[in-house]
Order: C-alpha cells, then sequence, then structure tokens
C-alpha cells in the first residue's frame, strides 16, 4: 500500500482455514498500537517516527537490548492477553452484541508465561472485574446460555466458563457455536480442571503439586481460599511454607537470545529464577488500571508526577500498573515497572521480594485506595495519608457520622438500591432552585451562546418538573 510507518490493518479470519478479509485500514497509531508496543517492548511510534524521517531499520537501536538494531522482529517467551473493558451497563438500551464496531472504552494487558495464566490475570485486572475464569451471574436457562454463546455480548467468556464449570457441554459442543479455535478453548478446560480438582477439598488436603499447579494456571489466592473454604492469608501462608512464590521476569524482545538491558518486570509461577536482583529498596507508586471515561489521565499525570518526584528527591521508584495506554507504563519513566495486577496479593509479593522502603496508594484512584485497609493489615507501609483515614473518607456511611460528630451540616444524601426509592428521596427533597431564577441571572448579559445554553437549561427544568412549554413563553 506505499505506507511506511504506522499502519494498523482489522481483518476477519475464517474458522476453518487461512483464509482472511480486510475490515478496516488505518494509517495511524491506534489503542492497539500502544498494546502492541507495551506487550512486545517494541516502541512502534517511535520506530515509525524514525522510518518517517528516512532513517532505515538497520540503523535505529532496539530501546530495550541496546545492543541489537529494530530490524530485528521481536521474540516472545511469554504471553500476553488483552481484554476489553466495556461500560454497557451504565447506559440503558443500549446493544450488548459485540462485533466489528468498537464499542470498548479501553483494555486491560496481562503477561504470563501461560495462556490459562495470562488469562486469569487479564480477568482479574478488568473492572468491574471477576475472581478469574468462572461463572458470572449465572445464566438460568439452557436457552439463555446458547443464545449467548451463539450472539457474543460482553458476557460471552463467563457464559463459556459457566458451561465448562457445570459440565453442561463439551469443548466441542461449544467450539460449534461459537467457532473459537480449539487452541483457546482447550486451555480454559485446563483452567477449570484443575478447579475441579481442588472442589471438595480442604487447606489441609491441599498438597504442594496441586498448589502449585493451581498458581501455574493463573488461580489467585482468593480463588483457591473459595474452592477450598479458607482465607487468602491462610493460603498465602500455606503456599509460601511450600516455598511457591512468583519469580520476576523481564521483557527483552528477544526471547532471552540476547543480553537485555531493562527495568520492564512481570511475574509469573512459572519461572526457576529470577531475571533480576531484588531492588532493596525504594518505593512503590500504585497506577489506576483500568481506563475509566473522565476519570483515568489525571490519575496517570499524578502516578507519573509521583514518580519524577522520587526520582529527583534521590529515591529509587517502582511502578506497578496494567493499563497499555498510559505513561505510568512506559519503563523510562521510572527505575522498575511490575506490568502486573494491583491487587493484596501481587503488591505483597513485589513489596517483600524487593524490600520497599513503602507504597504510595493516594495518587492512582479507586482501585489502590481500595487495597489500603487489607495491605495495613497485612503490614505494608502506606505512606501519606493512614489506611484508617482512607477508608473514613472513602465509606461514605462513615464519612457522614464523621460530619454530624463534629457538628458540620451536610447535604440530605441516602444510599439507594431502586429506582423507586430513588424517586421518593427525589421527590421529597426537591430540587434546587425556580426557573424564574436562572432567567434572572442569566439572561441579564444577553450573550448569544450563553441564551442558547440557558434555553436549554430551562428545557431540561420544564422536561423533569413535567411542565409544558407554554410556561417557558
Amino acid at each position: 500500500m506505499g505506507i511506511v510507518g504506522e499502519c494498523n490493518i482489522q481483518y476477519a479470519l475464517h474458522p476453518e482455514s487461512l483464509e482472511y478479509c480486510i475490515i478496516e485500514v488505518n494509517a495511524r497509531l491506534s489503542r492497539s498500537s500502544a498494546l502492541a508496543s507495551k506487550a512486545t517492548g517494541y516502541p512502534l511510534a517511535f520506530v515509525a517516527a524514525k522510518l518517517g524521517l528516512g532513517i532505515p531499520l538497520n540503523e535505529v537501536q532496539n530501546a530495550v537490548t541496546k545492543k541489537t538494531q529494530a530490524c530485528f522482529e521481536p521474540s516472545l517467551d511469554y504471553i500476553v492477553t488483552k481484554m476489553p473493558r466495556w461500560d454497557m451497563g451504565k447506559f440503558q438500551g443500549v446493544a450488548t452484541n459485540i462485533g466489528s464496531a468498537m464499542k470498548s472504552v479501553g483494555e486491560v494487558m496481562s503477561i504470563g508465561r501461560t495462556m490459562e495464566e495470562s488469562l486469569q490475570k487479564a480477568i482479574r485486572m478488568v473492572d468491574p472485574s471477576n475472581p478469574g475464569f468462572e461463572p458470572k451471574a449465572r445464566f438460568e436457562t439452557m436457552d439463555a446460555l446458547l443464545q449467548e454463546l451463539k450472539v457474543p455480548t460482553d458476557r460471552r467468556i463467563f457464559a463459556i466458563a459457566q458451561a465448562m464449570h457445570e459440565k453442561t457441554l463439551s469443548v466441542q459442543e461449544i467450539h460449534d457455536i461459537t467457532k473459537i479455535d480449539h487452541w483457546f478453548l482447550r486451555r480454559c478446560e485446563n483452567i477449570v480442571k484443575t478447579g475441579h480438582a481442588m472442589e471438595g477439598k480442604s487447606l489441609a488436603d491441599l498438597d504442594q503439586d496441586l498448589l502449585n499447579e493451581a498458581k501455574k494456571n493463573g488461580y489467585s489466592d482468593i480463588q483457591i481460599a473459595a474452592y477450598v473454604n479458607s482465607t487468602e492469608d491462610e493460603v498465602r501462608a500455606k503456599r509460601k511454607s511450600f516455598d511457591i512464590i512468583p519469580n520476576t521476569k523481564q521483557i527483552d524482545t528477544l526471547a532471552a537470545e540476547y543480553p537485555a538491558d531493562t527495568n520492564y518486570l512481570y511475574t509469573t509461577y512459572h519461572g526457576m529464577e529470577d531475571d533480576v536482583e531484588s531492588a532493596n529498596g525504594g518505593v512503590m507508586v500504585l497506577g489506576s488500571g483500568a481506563y475509566r471515561i473522565g476519570s483515568s489521565i489525571e490519575f496517570d499525570w499524578c502516578a507519573v508526577s509521583a514518580i519524577r518526584t522520587l526520582r529527583a528527591i534521590g529515591k529509587s521508584a517502582t511502578m506497578v500498573n496494567y493499563n497499555p495506554e498510559t505513561v505510568s507504563t512506559d519503563y523510562d519513566e521510572c527505575d522498575r515497572l511490575y506490568f502486573d495486577e494491583l491487587s493484596s496479593e501481587r503488591i505483597r509479593d513485589i513489596y517483600e521480594k524487593d524490600n520497599a522502603e513503602g507504597v504510595v496508594i493516594s495518587v492512582g484512584g479507586q482501585i489502590p485506595n481500595g487495597l489500603a485497609l487489607p495491605l495495613d493489615k497485612a503490614g505494608v507501609n502506606i505512606m501519606g495519608t493512614p489506611a484508617k483515614m482512607i477508608d473514613n473518607a472513602e465509606d461514605r456511611m462513615k464519612f457522614s457520622d464523621m460530619i454530624d460528630e463534629i457538628g458540620v451540616q451536610q447535604p440530605r444524601w441516602r444510599e439507594l438500591t431502586s429506582v423507586d426509592s430513588a424517586l421518593d428521596f427525589a421527590s421529597n427533597v426537591g430540587y434546587p432552585g425556580k426557573c424564574f431564577k436562572i432567567t434572572h441571572y442569566l439572561f441579564l448579559t444577553f450573550d448569544a451562546t450563553l441564551f442558547e445554553l440557558t434555553f436549554l437549561i430551562i428545557k431540561q427544568y420544564l422536561y423533569v418538573h413535567h411542565m409544558s412549554s407554554v410556561e417557558l413563553q
């Protein structure tokens, strides 16, 4: 096509052959371009810019190895899973069917040594998350389950999990309906088989081999605890007694064929040794995780600013995050980047392995803040606002009680669980302001743009209060 530099192509692959059709071509960067760069450690935008300036590939240095050129094709010894984040639940009447049109608001990226490990990580990373590859909001009837498998929506992966966990359909039957390749379905089946092996066992019955298999297949301590009727901390203590701890591995673009000079790391239970030595100190900064509309860029800015400030004052800074479209997951922004889960289990693993001075959770938004209490309980040094104070501010009921206790006025509020209760409360509280007050204060300016805006506000007011347009005149 004569394109020099960046280009992304979307295509459909025939499920039973190598025949494919081009759906769309864009001679530009995309979200997937950023993800591909983070997945391989191969900086696509950087290389594309060099090519656009007329510099050939064999003169562009590989930024990771610093010993090879960009003409070397990336070779990977790990599995990356991309999982989209849907936000369809916020909109009434939205079509949840998934096709070739873009409907995701972002995605997460997980890294593991096997598909099983990487897939379960990704499912936990997406918000709203699930403990792993297991059913979520069960399909009550067989017809509903079959319909979901046949016509995919954002719940399809959980329908597959339900069919496998409950043994209602075989892998072949799932393949016949979904046309998903057998290779992927067999990886999912491996996860489920490990779960079935743990069913009915107690923590005492869980031997080293089965526990090790569960960790290699991506099971979190919380997941395992649910199978053996135990707690996350008890499972953690049990696996550590067996010396089952994750190893730290590098992203090196060339599958360890050449020496790598990189601080781009992930954890896995498949390694025999660590690729890098312990940091032995430094401060961990927790990122914001999956994108949310209107609330992610500022958290990324805060996280990057925290890292840069730590490094400026002479502290070693470690970033933990898993969103490929953020600056915080650029490995050259920090001393160490762990592209991994934001969970109590993983943060404690990294904290203990690197003997960190402390963890900054206040710059990453809701996900890190939600980890405040469990991390504090585990003895992790939380830098900045204490965990108890974070919880007092985060928990609306606790915050409201505290405001009442010190005698500060607050607006009337209520936690509601149904539309009827919300309407009753809204009717009882009422709405601030009156129509004539809005016109009085804003129409005095007589600015054309402001006039149009005010007109829209008034129309909305009339709609909410079921008033006719005659009253507007």
